[in-house]
């Protein structure tokens, strides 16, 4: 496998990306909904979930465990709660199609809430609270996946999917605060992307198929990944669990179907819950977050997350973004 790189830019690769989707069975706004999404995360350096992540959707679609024509059925179960059923399709058309509701509702309840059922993995979560940081509102999200891939507390086997917590809030000035990050001590296509490269992995990661520790990324993938914080980052996991499956009537990741074979939909979940800050404390609370992050970064030396992902994503905005030689040929060929 040759490691040269192509580089394209962010409209190059977003067409690319469509003309994709769409050949390999996605409807318009699906194919165009996603290729955006999916850029956005490989401009910010997500690779795992960008344009590589856009090669498992195509197999998806074609394979049928994504149905890229699903009409979400969406009910409004209160004033300020939302519930969508993604019918075996995307879960970001549903909140898509939501949003301008989520943020009104927030806006008069000072809390709303979206929760969804039967869809296909969510990629990077943190589209999903951007998007309503960049609306003055503070929100967390939380995703479980099929099939189960991580080892719980006091277990070998896998027990939950990476359940993935997301959380942001807006910052006058400047970008949202962004924290995205899995239960496990890393995300399941961080392996992959280690396998491809024949590089090892950390130890803590992963243990292999007879539960032993492991810095080898193929016998990682046929074992199990490892929580974060041991007994902490398990905990998270379960917490996860409860408020996108539990919640949403999704499958749990214990009976969801792989995301990555087979011809049926993992039927995840996803919960999103969406916060006014200004009307919960009668503050303004960007220009507070503004303040006190730059007393954190300037004075403490505090890293605040999401710095390097900005820095990321203004130098894709300038250069595009640089891909495998490789999988570049893979997915002109899926866009015919």
């Amino acid at each position: 496998m040759t490691h040269a790189s192509v580089r394209l830019s962010l409209d190059a690769a977003e067409q690319l990306g469509r003309r994709a989707l769409s050949a390999c069975g996605a409807g318009d706004e699906v194919a165009a909904l996603m290729a955006r999404a999916l850029v956005r995360a490989e401009a910010r350096g997500l690779a795992g979930v960008g344009l590589a992540h856009l090669e498992s959707y195509c197999e998806a679609l074609r394979c049928g465990r994504i149905d890229g024509h699903a009409e979400p059925v969406i009910r409004r179960v209160s004033a300020a709660a939302f519930h969508a059923d993604a019918r075996g399709g995307v879960g970001h058309l549903a909140f898509e199609r939501v949003l301008p509701d989520l943020v009104a509702a927030a806006r008069e309840a000072g809390v709303a809430v979206f929760s969804q059922r039967n869809s296909y993995t969510n990629a990077a979560l943190d589209w999903f609270v951007e998007r309503l940081a960049n609306e003055g509102l503070v929100a967390l999200a939380a995703t479980n996946g099929g099939p189960a891939l991580l080892a719980a507390s006091g277990a070998r086997e896998a027990v939950f999917c990476t359940n993935p917590l997301a959380f942001a809030a807006p910052r006058e000035g400047g970008p949202p605060l962004v924290i995205d990050q899995s239960s496990s001590a890393t995300a399941y296509v961080n392996l992959r992307l280690a396998a491809e490269r024949g590089e090892a992995i950390p130890e803590g990661w992963a243990l292999d198929s007879g539960g032993n520790a492991t810095t080898d990324p193929n016998a990682a993938l046929d074992g199990v990944l490892l929580p974060f914080g041991g007994a902490r980052g398990a905990n998270v996991a379960l917490m996860v669990e409860v408020l996108a499956a539990g919640l949403s009537g999704a499958s749990w990741s214990l009976d969801a179907p792989s995301f990555l074979d087979g011809e049926r939909s993992p039927g995840i979940g996803l919960l999103v819950l969406a916060l006014d800050g200004d009307r919960l404390s009668g503050r303004g609370l960007g220009a507070r977050m503004a303040a006190y992050l730059a007393r954190l970064e300037g004075e403490l030396g505090v890293y605040v997350p999401g710095r390097r992902r900005e820095e990321h994503a203004a130098r894709a905005v300038r250069e595009g973004v640089a891909i495998g030689q490789d999988l570049h040929r893979r997915l002109i060929a899926l866009a015919g």
